[in-house]
């Protein structure tokens, strides 16, 4: 689908390498693990051999990064000046051309649910740079990684991917499908991957069957009707009045308007039910599935401040040994093999990143606000390195 692209706003930047601005960057990337390494590493031209590269300043390897110091709305996020990130022997440094805005982003912003600040930290995050999602270029490989030079082309699940540079898990990364943009491979990893494996791995989707997406103009929804589709079910999406439009673009073949019509009316059952809307009741999901029907709980926005949606999760897990349909949840798994299952078809033509629209890295509170107040059709991009 189309990305619409919005100018910078006033104040805004790109970044365009220089031999002396990658020799800056790249030098002091990449942590040895042995002397013998370290002076290999301080031996070698940073341009010729990034792999290696060497040791420069810390002050001299600087990037732009939106950051926050603390939990709360947008407006704790702010474009600041940081040192460029170091990479470990199997981290893959990627200039970032995009990344993608997920609601698990926003999340991650404000802090909520509060169990997840046991491993995010508690007063504020551990990570002070926000976004998972990211396309880009490899900049440099650390001297484990045997999967990817600089040069390649790539997109995956990275750590702080609104910044000029984040680093990226060799095995979280993917080559980028060869048919789309940058912007439209970037909004593709959380939410593409949550939906393969709600639909596919998790709610075990056959040809012929019938089933439902709740939620399905958002992010994870967009993917979960066309990967249904795409494995020959029969797809009924459920959206708001002004995204039907759109749910029947990606390939739905009966949409329902949740604000005119129950879903769980009673009459029309489902093989399989898979809930990105997070909050339908269990027993409203059971009443929409036939006798041995499965239903995929993905998300949960109810549930209040502490666990969110997991307790509705953790209670359909207790229930399902006790009744005939079975009832379930995805735990993300974030694997660059996944990932290439997601590539093969996107480049196959079945599966197509919607992107609604596109922001610059000054403008990520503007977007972040957008996703917040529900407007969003398909995925939000943030573009960071404008097309040359």
């Amino acid at each position: 689908m189309k990305t619409q692209h919005r100018p910078a706003a006033a104040g805004g930047y790109s970044w365009t390498p220089t031999r002396r601005s990658v020799e800056q960057v790249v030098a002091p990337l990449v942590e040895r693990g042995d002397a013998k390494g370290e002076a290999e590493g301080e031996a070698e031209d940073a341009i010729g051999n990034p792999r290696r590269g060497r040791r420069a300043h810390p002050e001299d390897a600087t990037m732009q990064a939106v950051v926050q110091d603390r939990y709360g709305s947008a407006d704790v996020l702010r474009l600041a000046r940081i040192p460029v990130p170091t990479i470990g022997e199997r981290d893959v440094l990627v200039e970032v051309h995009a990344a993608g805005l997920d609601r698990g982003t926003w999340h991650l912003m404000t802090g909520e649910p509060y169990l997840q600040r046991l491993a995010l930290g508690f007063r504020g995050p551990k990570q002070p740079v926000p976004g998972r999602d990211v396309a880009g270029t490899v900049v440099a490989v650390g001297r484990a990684v045997t999967s990817f030079a600089p040069g390649d082309e790539v997109y995956g699940v990275g750590r702080g991917s609104f910044a000029e540079l984040t680093v990226v898990r060799e095995d979280r990364l993917a080559r980028k499908p060869a048919n789309v943009t940058f912007e439209q491979a970037a909004v593709v990893p959380v939410s593409g991957l949550t939906a393969l494996h709600g639909v596919v791995d998790v709610g075990r989707v056959e040809s012929g069957q019938k089933v439902l997406v709740t939620g399905a103009s958002g992010g994870v929804g967009s993917y979960a009707v066309q990967l249904a589709r795409a494995f020959g079910a029969e797809v009924t999406g459920v959206a708001s009045t002004g995204k039907l439009d759109l749910v029947r673009s990606l390939g739905a073949d009966h949409v329902i308007d949740y604000t005119q019509e129950d879903f769980a009316d009673g009459v029309h059952h489902y093989d399989l039910v898979v809930d990105i809307a997070g909050r339908p009741t269990l027993s409203r999901l059971r009443r929409a599935l036939t006798p041995t029907g499965t239903a995929v709980l993905v998300g949960g926005e109810d549930g209040g401040r502490l666990t969110g949606g997991m307790n509705r999760q953790l209670r359909a897990l207790a229930l399902s040994p006790f009744v005939g349909q079975r009832l379930t949840m995805v735990v993300n798994r974030e694997s660059g093999q996944d990932l290439e299952r997601l590539t093969d078809l996107i480049e196959a033509g079945k599966v197509t990143p919607s992107i609604d629209r596109t922001y610059p890295l000054a403008e990520v509170p503007a977007a972040m606000r957008h996703l917040e107040a529900g407007h969003a059709r398909g995925k939000v991009a943030v573009t960071v390195r404008p097309p040359s």
